[in-house]
């Protein structure tokens, strides 16, 4: 009993940190038709934000407010130089241009900060664990939990009650309706993309105290979060919550069982969800 609790703890913080890195990723593919395989090195870049930062001011939490503006600016400044050129052109130039980007991005952290992990201290006020029964729970990892969940709830907001989710869903429904209407998409685009830009960073931060940060991190999340957009459905925000969440699970307990089965348990549940809903569990059409 003690034991599963403890998985389902850990589960449901790798889950979360996928989920803020999957959430971006989904909505942008969705309402873009973006596949961009460089969304993971903003979550690297986010990790060394705070390590930067951690090293000038020694503030966590200062790293945690500005590692999502500069992501948020480098993710705009990227849709308008590049990403805008490549609308309507097929993936296979977006894939090589992203896939471009990552190699760049992960040399320059090597050049800048070496190729060994780098220390990421924890807060002192999320140091420590406390223990319920034979339950051993770390602060830092309700921290994760409780993070994912208020960000969760947040998107979940906008994307149901707010006129920007309104304008989102309809753009991932019919893009071209929504230029009819009025509404300009290249701000439209260059805001989502700077969102899910910002997001990624916010995780790396999140993720650098409580996994390792070094160059080449954001190759394994990005491959999980990509799985989650895949059962979850493109552009919906409740299939990222849920993927994720069904991902963090079956890597925790398949890892716990055999480490190499963590993969089996991850794909084999993509292949399970494409056999019955192709277009994902809430995707359109689902």
């Amino acid at each position: 009993m003690a034991l599963g609790i403890q998985l389902t703890l850990n589960g449901l913080a790798f889950g979360g940190l996928v989920f803020l890195l999957a959430a971006g990723l989904s909505v942008i593919f969705g309402l873009m038709d973006v596949l961009n395989l460089a969304h993971g090195s903003f979550y690297m870049l986010g990790a060394y934000v705070g390590v930067s930062v951690l090293r000038t001011v020694g503030n966590f939490w200062l790293a945690l407010l500005l590692a999502p503006i500069l992501l948020a600016l480098l993710g705009a400044a990227m849709e308008v130089v590049f990403f805008r050129r490549l609308h309507g052109r097929g993936h296979l130039l977006q894939v090589l241009l992203t896939f471009g980007f990552s190699l760049v991005f992960v040399d320059l952290v090597r050049w800048r900060f070496g190729p060994q992990n780098q220390p990421f201290p924890r807060p002192p006020e999320l140091r420590g664990a406390f223990v319920i029964g034979e339950v051993h729970v770390e602060v830092y990892r309700l921290f994760v939990i409780a993070v994912a969940f208020l960000v969760a709830a947040g998107l979940l907001l906008a994307w149901r009650r707010l006129k920007v989710g309104a304008i989102l869903r309809a753009g991932v429904a019919d893009k071209e309706m929504v230029g009819l209407l009025g509404i300009d998409l290249d701000i439209v685009f260059t805001l989502t993309f700077a969102f899910g830009a910002a997001l990624a960073g916010f995780a790396g931060v999140i993720a650098g105290p409580y996994l390792a940060t070094y160059p080449g991190m954001d190759e394994n999340v990005l491959i999980l979060a990509l799985v989650v957009v895949v059962i979850g459905g493109l552009g919906s925000i409740e299939g990222a919550i849920v993927g994720a969440l069904l991902i963090g699970l079956a890597n925790q307990f398949g890892a716990f069982l055999r480490q190499d089965l963590a993969v089996a348990l991850v794909f084999g549940l993509m292949a399970a969800v494409l056999l019955v809903r192709p277009r994902g569990l809430f995707g359109l059409g689902a």
